[in-house]
């Protein structure tokens, strides 16, 4: 029982703009230490994986992420939603979601101990060009113009620059202000650009929000969902491979995870321009990814005792509480990592009843009268917000990103770049200076050592190779009705 009242709760924070899957765990984990080890381990699993899921619930409807992850959903869900499919594109979400889980946790039985190795061989320069691709593709992949797109990633590491320098201490564009010393936070940001705005946008055009009331009755077929996952079965294959061998490396996370699924669906799409219009595999491939991500994670967390993410820290405390101690001696007694693998399993079935819990109460909260829904978007961002640093600071960036938000919006400037440069943009600059200390400021390691070079002609693929052959087939596209 208090497994499945996790996992619920997980989908109630994960749904809640500005309330983050990390924040679930860490509420979580006090109540955890009165129950036996197995019992609390599967209380944070479950409620680490339904808190992923369900930040795509508000990013479908109300273009709002949940949580840092769910940003790529607002791309396809969103559109979906707005053409009366969003209740279909949650059902898709919540199955690839335990898809992308089973498929994570299945990996992280069978090559835990490989795939942490190759992460260990990661130094601060493979971070730097990791963090650097999957900002590349998020400006690759949104919708509108690369260029835009290389613009909103470039002002999102700007703004990641407010604050103290990272190397120096000396204090960047915080004008005297002692809230920005620690820079800005990217949950009010990410609240204000996709919630406030959205709010803006709502009431300029005076237009519906993005859920018609009937939603659930027009297109949210468990049938018509299994049928298109079906048709689309090896792009789940591919996404929640990439999203768990992403999540397996430190500080990569569930929000790189997805950014870089969705851009290898785009590369490999046969209607790449479709993505970014209401497509079904622009929904499939970030949410298969996600829950690969959150399994992955474990890899290093259990092999080596280095935690994958933000969760996987907060519960390798929690193992440490439990007498559970991380690393290669876990795996020669066998029973106990056994156990986690079980708990992992059962938790992706178990998601599929909490999370269409989640989405029909969310359905029903969308059938309520525009201005009360309007009003309700307003009091979550604001409480989000509020909520991370108990900061009225905060709540006034918030409400400056959404008047950002609509102007860039309005100038047809992608904002998921933005968020994901603000997140990357500390890791990006503090790898690259850490590596070039390390160096004694020689760039020779940046380009030569074998993962950087792997890195690097990725990034040359994706940014320069892709574009020149969709460039070519355009014009081959349009030349050839005139030959004939």
């Amino acid at each position: 029982m208090p497994w499945l009242l996790g996992m619920i709760f997980g989908v109630f924070v994960g749904a809640t703009p500005g309330l983050t899957a990390t924040m679930a765990v860490a509420l979580i984990v006090p109540i955890s230490f009165y129950l036996e080890p197995n019992a609390g381990l599967a209380l944070i699993i479950g409620v680490s994986f339904t808190a992923i899921f369900a930040g795509d619930i508000p990013a479908t409807y109300l273009r709002i992420p949940g949580t840092p992850a769910s940003a790529a959903a607002t791309l396809d869900g969103n559109e979906m939603a707005k053409q009366g499919r969003g209740g279909l594109a949650l059902v898709i979400d919540l199955i690839c979601s335990c898809l992308g889980g089973l498929i994570g946790v299945g990996i992280l039985m069978l090559i835990a101990r490989p795939l942490a190795r190759l992460a260990l061989h990661f130094s601060d320069f493979e971070y730097f060009w990791l963090g650097v691709l999957g900002l590349s593709l998020s400006a690759l992949v949104s919708r509108g113009s690369t260029l835009r797109g290389l613009i909103a990633a470039a002002l999102g590491i700007l703004i990641s620059t407010v604050g103290m320098d990272v190397v120096s201490g000396v204090p960047r564009y915080t004008w005297g202000s002692f809230e920005l010393l620690e820079g800005l936070n990217f949950i009010p940001v990410m609240i204000g650009l996709f919630g406030f705005a959205e709010v803006l946008r709502n009431v300029t055009a005076s237009r519906e929000m993005a859920a018609p009331a009937n939603q659930a009755q027009q297109a949210g077929t468990t049938r018509t969902a299994i049928r298109q996952i079906w048709k689309h079965k090896w792009l789940v294959l591919r996404s929640a491979v990439l999203g768990t061998g992403i999540g397996a490396l430190p500080g990569a996370g569930a929000d790189i995870a997805a950014w870089g699924a969705y851009g290898l669906a785009k590369v490999t799409s046969r209607a790449p321009d479709k993505l970014g219009t209401g497509s079904y595999e622009g929904v499939i491939a970030p949410t298969s990814a996600n829950n690969g991500a959150v399994a992955g994670a474990w890899i290093p967390a259990l092999v080596f005792g280095i935690p994958g993410d933000a969760v996987t820290a907060i519960v390798l405390g929690a193992m440490m509480m439990y007498n559970i101690t991380p690393g290669p001696r876990l795996f020669e007694a066998g029973t106990q990592v056994q156990a986690i693998f079980l708990i992992a399993l059962i938790t992706q079935f178990l998601l599929l009843p909490a999370g269409l819990l989640g989405i029909r109460a969310f359905d029903w909260i969308l059938r309520l009268p525009r201005r009360l829904v309007l009003t309700a978007v307003m009091v979550f961002s604001v409480v989000g917000s509020f909520a991370i640093r108990n900061s009225v600071f905060d709540v006034y960036v918030m409400f400056a990103f959404g008047l950002i938000g609509f102007f860039l919006e309005a100038k047809k400037v992608p904002l998921a770049p933005v968020i994901l440069g603000l997140i990357l943009g500390d890791l990006i600059e503090k790898k690259l200076r850490a590596g070039l200390i390390s160096s004694s400021g020689d760039l020779t390691p940046l380009f030569t050592r074998p993962i950087c070079a792997a890195l690097v002609g990725l990034l040359v693929v994706a940014l320069v190779i892709v574009p020149a052959v969709r460039w070519l087939r355009t014009r081959q596209r349009v030349a050839t009705p005139s030959d004939g």
